[in-house]
């Protein structure tokens, strides 16, 4: 058995001899030698299995144990990204090497604006994103430690894995210390972390593989025997889920694109796009020897292990248990290149992220003198990357501790790779689309990652640690369609499945729908050009004054980011490019674009665009006076907007005042009609009871029946001149304003059923009325009679008018607020539309006829309506003659009822 010291010992060793040839492949590069190597596409594929952390050497076999074939999603997810949308990162690639970004964060600011706030937004998602991953690391190898440290019975002490997970953390944080932030330029190969991480690959495929060879040929007998097993255990029974399988196929294939690390070695790290064209399918190649002996370990693992053993360990276990020492010695080197690798290259990329766009700019913000009059911006840049690396670390510690450090390695690997997929909406929109913007990034990262912490991070720590057991049963503030697993009453999801959908769906309809009703600044369109565009562009286009930024205080400002032997090459470069005789170049406009990417490498492309305006501010064409310029021309664009409103305005007003002059001609019209109407209507009456009045005074011998019909026509024209000149005179009131009402309380229902029969009497009954008595049983407080006579005139209407070889009226009562709705409608041929607006002016008459009236009823009914405080309105619904009235109901009446006087 191994012991602990010696295992402890073998890692110092292991971590020396890494370091050793970190250290030899960095002044190899410095001096020149070995590039050949340093640059080739295999030490570049090698790189990017630092996306094959603990998680995959030690969580994909137990994932394979607990969830049978599912773990293939976690390979499959980067290999279609390399062999299907290489293209894609080829993109990344180029724009990372036009824009000089050094993180993702950086490359995501650059596209939107230069924005340092929404660098600040991506850099804080990316740490709390990546910080259970770290955890996960430092779990892998304090369970790893667990199993040989089994023999001092230690191995469950909470104590001693508590101190055991800090001190891995405490070596982690030095080593990456001491490893990553003696160079400061991030955008410059880091040469000796990319070789170490190379052997770190080949270490940890060798140790897999030995482990599986050991395991199918030495403990399970020949291929043919585990195939056996294989066909025997649960894992080739599992059925596969199919919406979780495409969630975390989509999951990690984000996850690729998006981590901090991968970024940094895919796209900052990257020295000829061509090495993608080998990595499309050496990557993928790589990934399946990784993957080649997971089941088999498994399912071995699960025959020879006892009941409630760790499946995430049997990498280590299963060797250890068959006395292979040294076997179980190498696995825990390939487990601990994997936790160290990752670690070393994620805080790495997190911390230039953190010092970058966090620390510089305060730092900057609070020095009073400027940019060249700070002092020592190396010194600082590199104690914030050193300070970032312990602060990144102790958060993965922290996280150990609060979660337990007891999940599965997998789930815990699913929530990290949630959260930085949480980018993907904004970067692809970034890269493709010209219309995204910054508003519609931060809505979107905002959205999601809010999301993804109430759905996956903070349900992690389990219940009543973060989110209460009742949040989990009956959701956020009680609401049922705010618990974290069952998000908008949706229940029956996969955990995983659910988080993946809502986080990312809702982010990417956000950055959509806020993108397309915003408006990007210049800067954004610049930028957007440039990386939508990168293929016909080689960096951002923009025009400084060759005149007004001295070269010296340029060459202060790079010798304290660059150091003072690097900014005197690269002046001194530049001065020979321009065939200038002295020692410091001209500030040109392309000097100065070329010095701000050099500069952008160190401190980020957001950092050194603020530090170059600060002296090359003064006059120049400045991004603000790029939006000066934007700003007037939007004003003159908002006055052209306004005078094109006023026009338009004024055209609405010519069409109003012409529909109101027609309107006043048809009135005209009708007016000299009505003149003519009444007339004639004063006239034939006058006329009949003259003349009959005549006959009978003249004609001496006439029988008594002719004397009573003459008798009977002369009070018919007289009852007929009486209504004309009381419609003339009721109008004339009603519009003076002169009527006097008389309000009592009443019940609609009797005021209708007076109508009725008013209106019927002396008249044929060939009209049939509906009506529903139970819904007219409303108590009004009004002028009944005035009401009664709206009704009888719109009755009597009906019963003239209504063309149908059925006529029917029918009267429904609705009850809404503070009003009844009584609809009268009848089902005849109607009013023409063109006819409508003016039915309800004097002397308005439908139709070439105009029926038997002279066109005041409905007059007279929308003045008693508007005395009465209701209304009266023609509906066009439906087919037929259709009128409203809105009628007041009365208000109920509190009646005080005296208590009665009770004896004992």
């Amino acid at each position: 058995m191994v012991s602990l010291n010696q295992l402890i010992a073998v890692c110092l060793i292991y971590v020396v001899g890494l370091f050793s040839v970190a250290f030899i492949a960095e002044r190899a590069a410095v001096r020149g030698r070995g590039g050949w190597l340093l640059r080739s596409p295999l030490v570049y594929t090698l790189s990017l299995s630092i996306y094959c952390t603990a998680w995959t050497f030690y969580g994909a076999v137990g994932y394979a144990a607990r969830s049978g074939m599912e773990y293939v999603t976690i390979y499959l997810g980067p290999s279609l990204v390399m062999i299907s949308w290489w293209w894609i990162l080829r993109r990344l690639v180029r724009i990372g090497r036009s824009q000089r970004v050094t993180s993702v964060a950086d490359l995501i600011s650059s596209r939107y604006g230069k924005s340092n706030t929404l660098a600040i937004v991506v850099t804080i998602m990316a740490v709390i994103g990546v910080t259970p991953y770290i955890a996960l690391q430092l779990q892998s190898v304090t369970l790893s430690l667990s199993i040989f440290a089994a023999t001092d019975g230690s191995a469950n002490d909470p104590l001693t894995s508590a101190r055991a997970a800090f001190w891995v953390a405490t070596g982690l944080a030095l080593f990456t210390v001491l490893f990553g932030t003696r160079n400061l330029n991030a955008n410059e190969r880091h040469h000796g972390v990319v070789i170490a991480v190379a052997v770190e690959a080949v270490v940890k495929l060798i140790a897999l593989l030995a482990v599986g060879i050991f395991v199918v040929w030495g403990v399970a007998g020949g291929v043919q025997d585990t195939l056996a097993r294989i066909d025997a255990s649960e894992i080739g029974t599992w059925q596969v889920d199919g919406s979780r399988w495409a969630a975390l196929i989509v999951l990690a294939a984000a996850a690729f694109v998006c981590l901090p690390r991968m970024f940094q070695v895919m796209v900052v790290e990257n020295d000829d796009e061509r090495h993608l064209q080998i990595a499309s399918w050496a990557f993928p190649l790589y990934l399946m020897l990784m993957s080649l002996f997971v089941v088999p370990i498994a399912v071995v693992g699960l025959d020879l292990m006892p009941a409630g053993a760790n499946p995430d360990l049997f990498v280590l276990s299963l060797p250890l248990s068959q006395g292979q020492n040294g076997l179980a010695m190498l696995a825990f080197l390939g487990g601990f290149s994997s936790a160290t690798s990752m670690v070393i290259v994620a805080t790495l990329a997190l911390s230039t992220m953190v010092s970058n766009h966090i620390v510089m700019p305060v730092w900057l913000a609070t020095r009073a003198g400027g940019a060249h009059q700070s002092g020592d911006v190396r010194n600082v840049v590199i104690l914030a990357r050193r300070l970032s690396i312990l602060l990144i670390i102790s958060f993965g510690y922290l996280y150990y501790r609060a979660s337990g450090g007891s999940g599965a390695l997998a789930a815990i690997g699913l929530i990290s790779f949630g959260g930085v997929a949480q980018f993907l909406p904004a970067l692809l929109g970034g890269v493709f689309w010209r219309g995204a913007t910054r508003m519609g990034a931060l809505t979107g990262l905002g959205v999601g990652f809010a999301l993804w912490m109430f759905t996956m991070l903070l349900p992690s720590f389990g219940p009543d640690v973060a989110l209460s057991q009742a949040t989990f049963d009956h959701g956020l503030f009680g609401q049922g369609w705010l618990r974290p697993q069952a998000l908008f009453g949706i229940e029956g999801m996969d955990p995983t499945v659910h988080a993946v959908w809502w986080s990312l769906s809702l982010n990417a309809l956000m950055f959509m729908v806020v993108s397309l009703f915003s408006f990007p600044d210049p800067v954004e369109r610049l930028q957007g050009a440039q990386f939508v565009n990168v293929f016909d562009h080689s960096g951002p286009a923009r025009g400084w004054s060759a005149t007004l930024a001295g070269s010296e205080d340029l060459m202060i400002m790079a010798q304290r980011i660059l150091g003072a032997d690097q900014a005197q090459v690269f002046f001194g470069r530049a001065a020979r490019a321009q065939g200038s005789s002295g020692l410091l170049p001209e500030p040109t406009p392309d000097f100065v674009q070329a010095l701000e990417r050099e500069l952008a490498a160190s401190v980020g492309a957001a950092t050194a665009h603020a530090m170059i305006e600060q002296i090359v501010g003064g006059t120049s064409v400045s991004v603000q006076d790029l939006m000066a310029v934007a700003d007037e021309s939007a004003q003159m664009l908002e006055y052209s907007s306004q005078l094109e409103a006023k026009s338009l305005e004024l055209s609405q007003t010519a069409a109003q005042l012409r529909e109101a002059n027609e309107k006043l001609t048809q009135l005209s019209l009708q007016k000299d009609s009505f003149l003519s109407q009444i007339s004639h209507e004063l006239r034939t009456p006058m006329t009949s009871i003259r003349s009959f009045s005549e006959i009978l005074r003249d004609t001496r011998r006439m029988a008594a029946e002719e004397k009573t019909r003459y008798a009977s026509i002369i009070h018919s024209e007289s009852l007929r001149l009486t209504r004309l000149l009381d419609d003339l005179l009721d109008l004339s009131v009603l519009e003076n304003g002169q009527v006097t009402l008389n309000e009592t309380r009443g019940n609609l229902r009797g005021v209708i059923d007076h109508a009725v029969l008013t209106a019927q009497a002396g008249m044929p009954q060939s009209l049939r009325i509906l009506r529903d008595p139970a819904s007219e049983e409303v108590e009004i407080m009004t002028d009944l009679d005035r009401l009664a006579q709206v009704f009888i005139n719109l009755i009597t209407n009906a019963q003239k008018y209504c063309e149908a070889e059925d006529p029917q009226l029918v009267i429904s009562v609705q009850l809404k607020g503070s009003q009844a709705h009584v609809t009268l409608a009848d089902n005849g041929i109607g009013i023409p539309s063109h006819a409508r607006a003016l039915i309800f002016e004097k002397f308005a008459r439908v139709g070439a006829g105009g029926g038997e009236g002279v066109g005041l009823g409905l007059a007279i009914c929308r003045e008693i309506m508007t005395r009465l405080g209701g209304a009266i309105r023609y509906d066009g619904k439906g087919q037929g003659a259709r009128f409203v009235l809105d009628i007041p109901v009365a208000k109920a009446e509190v009646v005080a009822i005296k208590p009665l006087n009770r004896r004992a």
